[in-house]
């Protein structure tokens, strides 16, 4: 498989880790919008106005070119949380929490 041009908008830092250019903003932060809620780029564009609408053109498109490396991440950030979540079910800070009434 051929690899794509770089993309306008979008860095690498130095662990390979895609960034939306002059943000803190990262590209599977807006892949995970795009998911989950199903946004296009000019719903990301309103949701996020910190971000140019080009810039959430370029994250949708980098998502794109490496979409079967982005959605195995999220897939290993998802079943890591619901382990983290499994791991702290009954923990004593959730025990005292439910005692107190503030938790259920």
């Amino acid at each position: 498989m051929a690899v794509a041009d770089p993309i306008h908008h979008i860095r690498l830092d130095d662990r390979d880790r895609a960034w939306i250019d002059d943000t803190r903003v990262k590209v599977v932060e807006v892949a995970m919008d795009h998911l989950a809620h199903g946004w296009s780029a000019e719903e990301i564009h309103r949701q996020h106005p910190d971000l140019s609408l080009a810039q959430a053109h370029a994250a949708l498109a980098y998502y794109y070119d490496h979409q079967a490396e982005f959605d195995e991440a999220i897939a290993q950030s998802a079943l890591a949380a619901e382990k983290l979540a499994a791991a702290t079910a009954d923990s004593p800070g959730r025990r005292k929490l439910r005692a107190m009434g503030l938790l259920h």
